[in-house]
């Protein structure tokens, strides 16, 4: 979500012995060609050099992973927005994959689900096997082109309309897959997603876990020596949390929570440079929340999280609306896609600037708010040491 992300997901990786996945989506990162990434503006190339840089910045000696979420056809808002046709869709995908490669990506999400000619509807097993498979063998043979080493794949969607809900359903898609891997040599994928409940909205967790299905689900997945992946991971409580360690869920994708909790860190310490004025500490304050608010509304990125009526209102219903409660709430969930924005960065550093005057490191403190939320995933996940328990087992 951010290179302050990256580096407390690095730091926590250093500390507590663990891999990490970075994974992003064709919005986030994507080629320039195709429109790059609001992630920083990275395409991969700049990405992977980021998270190396922020590595060799903090001597970093751990395991990362550079992944896509979400790779394929009609996967950037714009593409299924204009209803490409097909073809022209799985190309732009495919170039994106080209350029995930190359960039020395270690996962890739096939998903070719966000078909824009059937919303709502249930996309036929048959079509989303036979695109999944025509991608793979694409991928497959642009990385052997290159003479790159092998990558992991990651398949299926944890969305309603073609998504992997049932055992049953869930089994078939395996077995069917496996079929046709096998026909062309081709490899199977790491994970299978499957549905385990979860759902994110806003900024909260409006899903309910359910242990029995996810159980079942890992088992199978298990059986066909793949592992199961949970999406919309966010804002689970510890008891939720803790049920994943026997469920046998092997990752879960967490993302728009940790943003948010960025756009949290920046909201207090503006708050505090506000103390600050009022105590005659520094002379002027920056204009951080009314920038990051601005921008956030503007960026109409919230629409995907919001509910109801609500995702529907105009950018000047909300700009111009006495709704204070609505306003901060667009902020919490949209702040982060913004933080690339010129206006933005220029009110942080001012906010920073001003912080250090009376001896607090305001980046460090975004950074250590970042980790809080990573490390209780971390904690119940029993994620600590675990770089050393894989290494052993591999000697």
């Amino acid at each position: 979500m951010s290179r302050n992300c990256v580096q407390a997901t690095l730091e926590l990786s250093q500390e507590d012995d663990f891999p990490v996945m970075f994974i992003a989506s064709r919005n986030q990162v994507d080629a320039d060609e195709l429109g790059g990434g609001y992630v920083n503006g990275w395409n991969q190339f700049t990405f992977a050099k980021a998270v190396e840089e922020v590595a060799e910045n903090i001597n970093y000696n751990n395991l990362y992973y550079l992944c896509r979420d979400h790779g394929g056809p009609w996967q950037r808002d714009k593409e299924r927005n204009d209803h490409l046709p097909v073809d022209e869709a799985m190309k732009l995908g495919q170039q994106s994959y080209v350029a995930d490669i190359e960039a020395g990506f270690d996962l890739l999400m096939i998903d070719p689900t966000k078909d824009p000619f059937e919303v709502g509807k249930v996309i036929p097993l048959d079509t989303v096997l036979e695109r999944t498979v025509d991608l793979i063998e694409f991928c497959e043979k642009e990385r052997k082109a290159r003479n790159l080493p092998e990558i992991g794949y990651e398949v299926g969607t944890e969305e309603t309309n073609g998504g992997l809900t049932s055992t049953e359903t869930y089994e078939t898609f395996i077995l069917r897959l496996k079929e046709e891997l096998e026909k062309r040599n081709l490899p199977m994928p790491t994970f299978i997603v499957g549905q385990t409940g979860t759902l994110t909205r806003k900024t909260e967790q409006i899903g309910t876990f359910n242990f029995k299905n996810a159980y079942d689900l890992a088992q199978m997945a298990k059986k066909y020596g793949v592992g199961l992946k949970e999406h919309n991971g966010d804002y689970l409580d510890d008891v939720t949390l803790l049920e994943h360690v026997p469920s046998e869920i092997t990752a879960t994708n967490v993302a728009p929570q940790y943003g948010t909790e960025e756009t949290r860190a920046y909201l207090n310490l503006a708050a505090v440079e506000v103390r600050l004025v009022e105590n005659g500490l520094i002379k002027e304050v920056s204009n951080t929340r009314e920038t990051l608010l601005i921008h956030a509304i503007n960026s109409e990125r919230w629409r995907k999280w919001m509910v109801g009526e609500q995702k529907d209102l105009t950018v000047d219903q909300i700009l111009n609306s006495q709704d204070e409660e609505l306003q901060a709430e667009i902020l919490d969930i949209a702040g982060h896609y913004t933080f690339n924005d010129d206006e933005v960065q220029d009110e942080i550093k001012k906010l920073y600037a001003n912080l250090k005057t009376q001896n607090i490191d305001g980046e460090r403190y975004v950074i250590d708010h970042i980790k809080r939320p990573i490390r209780d995933y971390a904690e119940c996940y029993k994620l600590n040491g675990a770089t050393s328990r894989i290494k052993s087992l591999s000697k």
